[in-house]
């Protein structure tokens, strides 16, 4: 997937943070854990619940963009909740293990195979010393969570480990090369065997609350009523949808203004975008509705060309 996400912004094939690797942190006993990355795949970022709160400097608040598989994993292999995992976007991944541990991984349903075995996702799952965790690309879903006990360790940026492609705070974007260090488990992991998940994949219907300029179009029926699918040029920044234009009541000219998570904005095109965790802090564009934050773990798992509806709030 590439390209902005609304005619603003760089996507993530134009940053300029390089700075690898992350200094290694050393566990009890002299131990040194590290994750040395061989494949790394399309877009691979470390995503934790990300820094919400600085919008007012201009900084998104990033983040893994499907939270609730991000929170699973961490609680399986005994993180706590604000430890940063990998956002793996399609696929294929791999990377060598330097300790013992247990890892995770969660969102999009994938092949794993773990020290040459297949392994179980959505599970906690033990490895040794020098094992290969290897993840194919996704069957269903787009990203992926691989958490690893003891969490992923870099410096922090407004208190997150999440790399943010639109303006380029955090690590950088994960290479094959890198290695990337983790800390000492924290907790035990968890002893369940499977973790129920909801089904991903397929068309997806997202809530809306209407405003603030649902005024500026000649109906909101227009979009509850059209079948959009996401386009090509869809990213971390936000997702493009492809489908009925929407029609403006008039050309007022509007001034910038604040866009939060989930906003849905209509450009000239009259196609709308929808602006997910890297999202500019400010827009000049309507915004006509925003949509429900239960359902964006849905558009998190959306790949291009699946259909998207909208349901209003008294749907």
């Amino acid at each position: 997937m590439t390209g902005p996400a609304a005619e603003r912004g760089a996507g993530h094939h134009e940053l300029s943070l390089q700075v690898r690797p992350t200094p290694e942190r050393s566990g009890g006993g002299g131990m040194t854990f590290t994750m040395l990355v061989e494949l790394a795949g399309p877009l691979t970022t470390l995503q934790d619940l990300g820094r919400p709160g600085f919008a007012h400097l201009g900084v998104p608040r990033s983040g893994a963009l499907d939270q609730p598989a991000l929170l699973l994993g961490n609680r399986l292999v005994g993180n706590p909740a604000t430890s940063a995992g990998l956002e793996i976007t399609v696929g294929p991944f791999a990377a060598t293990l330097s300790f013992a541990g247990t890892l995770a991984f969660t969102g999009a349903a994938a092949p794993l195979r773990v020290g040459g075995r297949p392994a179980p996702i959505n599970a906690p799952v033990s490895f040794r010393p020098g094992d290969r965790v290897e993840i194919g690309p996704a069957v269903a879903g787009l990203r992926g969570y691989l958490t690893v006990a003891g969490g992923f360790v870099a410096p922090l940026v407004l208190g997150s480990l999440a790399t943010d492609t639109l303006s380029a705070l955090g690590p950088p974007i994960v290479q094959a090369g890198d290695a990337l260090a983790l800390g000492a488990p924290a907790g035990d992991p968890s002893t369940v065997d499977v973790a129920p998940r909801p089904a991903i994949g397929g068309p997806i219907t997202l809530g809306l609350t209407w405003g603030p300029r649902d005024d500026y179009f000649s109906g909101t029926a227009e979009l509850l009523a059209g079948s959009y699918t996401i386009s090509n040029e869809s990213n971390r920044v936000g997702a493009r949808l492809n489908g009925p234009a929407l029609t403006r009541a008039h050309q007022r000219e509007l001034p910038s203004e604040g866009i939060v998570l989930g906003a849905v904005q209509v450009p000239a095109s009259g196609q709308p975008l929808i602006f997910l965790a890297d999202h500019p802090t400010t827009g000049g564009y309507p915004v006509v509705a925003v949509v429900d934050p239960g359902d964006l773990p849905l558009l998190a798992q959306a790949r291009p060309g699946d259909t998207v509806r909208f349901r209003g709030p008294q749907q």
